[in-house]
């Protein structure tokens, strides 16, 4: 299947503002079930081993077509996903693997799969976004939780939300910091951005307090360590 490449433990992985978006009519498309969830506008690296998705990315690559990645747990396959495009090739190995980049484009969901070649393939129902409603103080609330929570995990401040229109902060949010799957598959499945700020938000206001607890017994642990020595 496919191995995720990170640059740090637990790091997530980038966001993308760019990219053209897929057609929102209803398509069949390649699918790959991973143990993840991917967002629009999520930046995504993967390397790829497994002969049949090596097919299905060179299908891709030479048609410029999209792909669907769409989570699965045990034998569960989640029925709401997000289309991807390759980006990038990053490298090509002689044996047949290669890594890529790949940038999610738009939610679907899945009306049926099919079997007929060696990879998934699935008939998909493009999603719209709603942006309608969305509070400017709960999206102020989630910048600065996402903010806080980065700080504590990375030691750093979160990359700014900078971008126009028709992006959701909730996704930019749920990439830059190590959400839940579970908590990921939510927001994905929810179309209003009113409402994913709102659940995120409530997440987010519940772990934060969890990560300074940890902070603090961390820190009380390595001035212990200290004192001994």
């Amino acid at each position: 299947m496919a191995v995720l490449h990170e640059s740090r433990e637990d790091s997530p992985h980038g966001f993308c503002y760019d990219g053209s978006q897929t057609s929102m009519n209803p398509a069949r498309i390649p699918l790959f079930p991973l143990d993840i969830v991917l967002f629009p506008g999520q930046a995504v690296p993967l390397h790829i081993f497994e002969p049949r998705y090596r097919q299905m990315t060179r299908h891709c690559i030479d048609t410029q077509s999209p792909f669907g990645i769409v989570n699965i747990s045990g034998a569960n396959l989640a029925q709401t996903g997000c289309s991807a495009i390759i980006v990038k090739i990053l490298k090509e190995y002689e044996d047949g693997r290669s890594d890529i980049l790949t940038a999610g484009q738009n939610a679907f969901r899945l009306i049926r799969t099919h079997e007929e070649k060696p990879y998934l393939e699935a008939d998909v129902e493009f999603l719209e976004e709603d942006f309608i409603g969305v509070d400017s103080a709960v999206s102020a609330r989630l910048e600065q939780l996402c903010n806080q929570c980065h700080q504590i995990l990375y030691s750093e401040d979160a990359a700014r939300f900078e971008t126009e229109g028709g992006i959701s902060l909730a996704y930019h949010v749920a990439s830059e910091l190590p959400v839940d799957v579970a908590i990921r598959q939510g927001l994905l499945e929810i179309r209003s951005e009113a409402a994913r700020q709102e659940k995120l938000v409530a997440h987010l206001a519940k772990w934060y307090p969890q990560l300074q607890k940890r902070e603090r017994v961390r820190g009380k642990a390595a001035g212990n360590g200290h004192a001994k020595m």
